[in-house]
């Protein structure tokens, strides 16, 4: 059976609009596994719809966190002629162009050691092609100006609070009407890193709003739930009655990756871990690891409840590789050797069954009617196009 003929169809009386959201983890330059990953999303749509077709024509909003907000704001961003600022097939080519050039590697034993020391007087890289970059690429263009809503957290250190630079909240508070290049620098500002990310946003009349950023991480690695409860309370707005969302979503969110095994200690030895340890053993940082891999985990297990609750678990699909390794699960390591390595393990990714989370045990487990990862992604490529046309009236309610 061709496997998009296997997306159950609706009747006529059973159809109505779904929200569809698209979501993507922070990761730095693991970024280039959902840059694989979306890339072939596109692909599946164009194959229905036509070439001209994106992704921010089926989404209704796509949030992103610290990396994922820079592939947000990429694929959201319009060019001159009001369309995406970049395709899908972009994304990888940039991350393989400036992530050697926003991390440069410092060679051998020595300057490893003069990294590591650097890193412990001040952020590892000085982010100045970053920042030159970001600007670069949006130059004036605000965040009402997408071309779909979108969702991007970030956390301001002088408020203690979280800033979530949303479409959903302009209206209410406009000084949240920010630059995109500098709500880009503040979602990817990750500690001990990059630089934190201040500037001085003018709004309204002349009215101005200082931010103190860092990376969005902070707030939601996994930014998923964050859209579902924009979206939630959007609708609230409107009708107060509403009642659960969960069964009229169509979610897709996508994981940079992740070294579990790569994370595991034996509480023995960690009982006489000092500061020094919790941030530096295995060469990684148990302590942000731990952060960072829970509170994903905790929402992917938050969704997978509440689909599963409202029958409707086959509108929810994470996908995620939980079996990096060394270099591959770092932030920053850019070097050819490491970023072919990404390269792979999105292609494989791609290939590999599609998993849900046991609610029991935590770990992703393979569904068989799923299929692989490319499977699940090409019928959900067929539920976006079919609720498309829908809304355009090809498809009768």
């Amino acid at each position: 059976m061709n496997i998009k003929d296997a997306v159950p169809s609706l009747s006529n009386s059973q159809r109505r609009k779904l929200t569809t959201i698209l979501s993507i983890d922070g990761g730095g330059v693991r970024g280039i596994i959902p840059a694989i990953i979306l890339a072939f999303l596109e692909e599946q749509l164009q194959e229905l719809d036509g070439e001209e077709v994106r992704l921010a024509d089926y989404f209704d909003v796509i949030a992103g966190t610290s990396t994922g907000g820079l592939i947000t704001s990429m694929l959201t961003a319009p060019n001159q002629n009001n369309r995406p600022l970049y395709d899908a097939k972009d994304l990888l080519p940039f991350y393989l162009e400036s992530s050697p050039k926003s991390f440069p590697q410092d060679g051998g034993l020595c300057g490893q050691l003069a990294s590591f020391v650097k890193s412990m007087m001040g952020p590892k890289y000085n982010g100045r092609y970053h920042h030159e970059t970001q600007k670069q690429m949006y130059k004036e263009t605000r965040l009402n100006q997408t071309l779909t809503n979108v969702v991007i957290p970030t956390f301001d250190i002088k408020l203690l609070q979280p800033v979530i630079f949303s479409s959903y909240r302009i209206a209410s508070n406009p000084s949240l009407d920010a630059k995109l290049s500098d709500i880009c620098l503040g979602t990817s500002a990750a500690p001990t890193i990059l630089p934190s990310h201040y500037f001085e946003n003018t709004y309204g009349d002349g009215k101005t709003r200082e931010f103190h950023l860092i990376d969005g991480g902070v707030v939601a690695n996994n930014p998923t739930f964050m859209a579902i409860s924009e979206v939630t309370k959007d609708i609230m707005k409107e009708d107060s009655d509403y009642g659960s969302i969960h069964d009229k979503l169509l979610v897709i969110s996508v994981g940079t990756g992740s070294a579990r095994n790569d994370y595991k200690f034996d509480a023995k030895k960690a009982a006489k871990w000092g500061l020094l340890s919790w941030l530096t053993e295995g060469g990684s940082c148990p302590i942000i690891n731990y952060f960072s891999e829970a509170g994903a985990d905790m929402v992917d297990y938050h969704n997978n409840v509440l689909f599963h609750s409202h029958r409707c678990q086959d509108r929810y699909l994470r996908v995620q590789d939980d079996s990096l390794t060394g270099a591959a699960a770092s932030a920053d390591i850019s070097t050819k050797e490491n970023m072919e390595k990404l390269v792979k393990i999105g292609q494989e990714l791609l290939k590999k069954p599609a998993c849900k989370m046991d609610l029991e045990t935590g770990l992703l487990q393979p569904v068989p009617h799923l299929g692989t990862y490319s499977d699940a992604l090409t019928r959900f490529a067929k539920q976006l196009s079919d609720e498309k046309k829908f809304r355009r009236g090809d498809i009768s309610s």
